[in-house]
């Protein structure tokens, strides 16, 4: 049936549609379980009466119809608020000890363009930056959203339940913009139905006609999808690309007398899921880090799941549990490259289990450098920092124990309890404590970095300015970026910005920023 019904649509101007694997057969996948995602349906609209309303009969009053005089009451007006949506957040001001006017005095449009420019260089300043993504905060003056600003930081990041959650808690069909996002998360997180079904019963949500036409079909409603196939087609209201992935998608049967498509450098999210369905998965590698989490969905491959995992631990935005859980879901069957990876933490994990001090030595040894090379040491000493303290342990291997420790969220417990220090450590474990260490040969950004702790170290002047007028949430993201531009050989803006960090109150991003910059620096790790 819907064989005839896509040949006629073709008939009225579709272009014809170019082979592939096997297709992901478009009733089968309609059928299947939706996939764990923060999406939710929205409550079904209310249905009007069924009759007409009761009159009402009012009691007549014995008076004149027309008043004689009449009193203008004095009305004070003032500006409406912003739209409750602009203010959701995940986390209240209890949870990040953030103020809820933490963006009030500053300008949307301006801090939207800085949350997309601002680049962490290093895991604790991306934590904090998820932090401010996710805060419960009073909206912003002047145009422009910065919720939406915030939502899409949050996919660059691929934070996509995260983002999937702030979305549904803004209300993902209040707005086109807002649905959009909506929409693209769920179709990288593989649930993909309230939304389609909102976009169903709100078509403003989307002026696409390719995301109408996919819809249609997502719901069930595959011969009115299959109508205004026809008729975009013939109009030229769809692209050639997108035309041939949803002739595909609308009629499987079509799969196995095409040609495969070339695939686009920069897919939309629908496009990426067309791909998928009709038999052409795209690999994730190349694309947006967003589209990494659809290679945690068990549909890919082993090692696809391991690069994404390690794509996205890298950010922050999946847990060190996580990454390790796919580290040990199975047997490496090769070697090189991630496979030696694997198989080094695997050893290490073994060797932990089985209290075996004699082998847990070497096997950090030959850890150590697999995640170093990978830019995830501050992961991994998360996860096996607290395992390794107190193992008796003997020269190199126990100094990475050491620099474990000092990278692990008990950092300044770590530091205190920490054998003779010399050198870069000793100045390590000062900072880590919160103090200045006393003169010690450094290299010119190490130097940089404990200058911060000095009891005169400034704020710089541009930044001073903004936390007179106000604007903290600016300020920390400005710090962010200065810090950034002092990883990149410009060593007197660390000690601005931690300073900055230090002086709103952010004591312990700026003594994790600082070891992680110390450390990873004199490692060589990737920042």
């Amino acid at each position: 049936m819907r064989t005839r019904l896509l040949l006629c649509a073709l008939a009225l101007g579709a272009p014809t549609a170019l082979t592939a694997e096997a297709p992901l057969a478009a009733i089968d996948w309609l059928k299947r379980g939706p996939g764990v995602s923060a999406a939710m349906p929205l409550p079904e609209r209310p249905q009007p009466g069924s009759g007409p309303l009761p009159s009402v009969e009012r009691a007549r009053r014995d008076e004149p119809p027309v008043a004689t005089s009449v009193d203008t009451p004095e009305v004070e007006s003032a500006p409406l608020a912003a739209a409750s949506g602009e203010a959701a957040g995940l986390l209240s001001s209890a949870l990040t000890g953030l103020p809820r006017t933490l963006w009030s005095s500053s300008d949307a449009e301006g801090l939207s363009a800085l949350l997309a420019r601002v680049e962490p260089a290093v895991p604790a300043l991306s934590a904090q930056l998820l932090t401010l993504l996710l805060a419960e905060a009073d909206a912003p003056g002047g145009n422009g959203s910065l919720l939406v600003a915030r939502i899409d930081r949050l996919m660059d990041e691929g934070a996509v339940d995260a983002a999937l959650a702030l979305v549904e808690q803004a209300g993902g069909s209040s707005d086109p913009e807002i649905f959009a996002r909506w929409l693209d998360l769920s179709l990288i997180a593989g649930n993909d139905e309230a939304p389609c079904r909102a976009l169903t019963e709100k078509p403003f949500l989307s002026q696409d006609i390719a995301t109408r036409i996919y819809c249609r079909a997502r719901i069930g409603e595959w011969e009115h999808a299959v109508t205004i196939y026809g008729t975009a087609s013939a109009l030229g209201q769809i692209g050639p690309r997108d035309a041939e992935l949803l002739a595909r998608y609308l009629d499987p049967e079509l799969v196995d007398s095409s040609e495969p498509l070339n695939p686009p450098a920069r897919p939309t999210p629908l496009e990426f899921h067309l791909f998928e369905a009709v038999g052409e998965a795209l690999p994730t590698q190349p694309l947006p880090r967003m589209f990494a989490a659809a290679d945690l969905s068990g549909n890919s491959g082993w090692r696809a799941q391991i690069l994404a995992a390690e794509r996205l631990a890298r950010r922050g935005t999946l847990t060190e549990n996580r990454l390790l859980g796919i580290y040990t879901d199975r047997e490496p069957a090769a070697s090189g490259g991630v496979w030696d990876r694997v198989a080094a933490v695997q050893d290490l994990e073994a060797a932990l289990n089985a209290g075996r001090s004699d082998l847990i030595g070497p096997a950090l040894l030959a850890a150590w450098p697999q995640m170093r090379s990978a830019g995830l040491l501050v992961p991994f000493s998360g996860l096996y920092a607290p395992r390794l303290q107190g193992l008796e342990l003997e020269g190199r291997a126990a100094a990475l124990a050491q620099r474990a420790a000092l990278l692990s969220p008990d950092y300044e417990a770590a530091a205190r309890t920490l054998p003779a220090r010399t050198g870069l450590m000793r100045a390590v474990a000062a900072v880590a404590q919160g103090e200045m260490p006393e003169a010690i040969p450094l290299s010119p950004a190490a130097q940089a970095v404990v200058e911060a702790w000095r009891p005169d170290a400034a704020v710089p002047p541009e930044l001073e300015a903004l936390l007179r007028e106000g604007k903290l949430g600016e300020t920390i993201l400005r710090a962010i970026d200065l810090f950034h531009s002092g990883a990149q050989g410009n060593n007197a803006d660390l000690t601005g910005a931690l300073a900055t960090l230090r002086r709103v109150g952010l004591e312990d991003t700026a003594r994790r920023a600082a070891i992680e910059q110390m450390i990873l620096s004199d490692e060589g790790a990737p920042l």
